[in-house]
């Protein structure tokens, strides 16, 4: 029977601890499984709930912080310090795994050895709502290699995974170590790459994993956009430093790619702040000139000069004549399909 360490980390979420533990010691059958909640100094009763869970179940631990450690460091304590498992969980204490979540990824990694952490599909549901119904029977699932899947996310230069979907092989874990302490808000993401350089990814397909609660005090939701493409820039950077052995081919692949597009998100966010007649909210010129960094031959690129066109259109004209430049641009879009279409047919 394989065996799964998962970490709880909570600060001030003593009233979700309940369901989010519940979650992971009932529902997965085949699996042995041990519970690590984390208080990290928390202003509420959270320590107390806690505690209360723990006495009736000893397959659950508990640490209560006396001063607050900060997330990075409370996930690392519990991943790298605690983990023994054959596999491992980090669990927000606001968020829940589906049933038999931990069943279906321990088989996907019992049979691929060659796997460092497995994933699915997260429902997302609104706070304080319960979740949707989960999706239970899935359609088997799928091996990546993990160089590939890597190349993927600096191709997209975005993460494709919440987090609570995810369950890790501890010896894979241990191998590459935990989040950096660098990255408050992208440490994920760079962590799943980290495991990807070295190991294979596998990925649970037509099943929901786990539930992710979404309210407003997500760390996700809680910096602008600026800063989200700085701490992604930054966790792309930190990738290519933490793995310079295994991608050392790729690295100036990777890193041109992952710029390049890095800009054009600048680029398509300055743009749509005059779409949407924000410019007084939206930091226009920083965003440009983070493009600018991040690029140098931005001047290149069509979001660059869609950007231009609207700033010589200006943010008051721009909302209203919106819908116009797009139905054009659409229009030119499709024309050029149509004759690259007809000239690959030799027409």
């Amino acid at each position: 029977m394989s065996s799964v360490s998962v970490v709880i980390p909570c600060h001030n979420y003593g009233h979700f601890l309940p369901e989010s533990v519940g979650s992971v010691l009932t529902g997965q059958p085949g699996v042995d499984v041990r519970v690590l909640v984390i208080d990290d100094a928390s202003t509420d009763d959270s320590a107390r709930a806690a505690t209360r869970i723990a006495a009736g179940d000893n397959r659950v631990t508990v640490v209560a912080h006396s001063t607050n450690a900060g997330h990075l460091a409370t996930y690392n304590e519990g991943l790298l310090e605690w983990a023994d498992g054959d596999y491992a969980v980090l669990l927000s204490a606001d968020d829940r795994l589906t049933p038999g979540a931990l069943t279906r990824a321990c088989a996907l990694l019992d049979a691929h050895p060659e796997v460092g952490f497995s994933y699915g599909h997260p429902l997302q549901f609104t706070h304080p709502g319960p979740p949707p119904p989960a999706r239970t029977q899935g359609r088997g699932w799928s091996v990546w290699p993990g160089r590939w899947w890597l190349e993927q996310r600096f191709r997209a230069a975005h993460g494709c995974i919440t987090s609570p979907e995810v369950v890790m092989r501890t010896s894979v874990l241990q191998r590459v170590g935990g989040f950096d302490l660098r990255l408050p808000h992208t440490g994920d993401i760079e962590l799943w790459m980290r495991l990807a350089a070295y190991s294979d990814v596998g990925y649970l397909r037509g099943v929901d994993q786990a539930c992710y609660r979404v309210h407003a005090h997500n760390m996700s939701k809680s910096h602008d956009v600026l800063g989200d493409l700085m701490q992604r820039r930054l966790a792309y950077e930190v990738t290519l430093e933490r793995c310079a052995d295994a991608l050392a081919r790729q690295r100036g692949q990777l890193s041109d790619m992952v710029h390049r597009k890095l800009a054009w998100q600048a680029l398509w966010h300055a743009a749509r702040a005059y779409d949407r007649g924000r410019t007084d909210q939206v930091p226009v010129d920083e965003l440009v000139a983070f493009a600018r960094d991040c690029w140098p031959g931005v001047t290149a690129l069509g979001s660059y000069w869609g950007l231009r066109l609207r700033q010589h259109i200006g943010p008051v004209a721009m909302p209203y004549l919106q819908p116009l430049i797009l139905t054009a641009v659409a229009r030119k879009a499709r024309q050029w399909w149509w004759w690259r279409s007809w000239q690959r047919r030799g027409i």
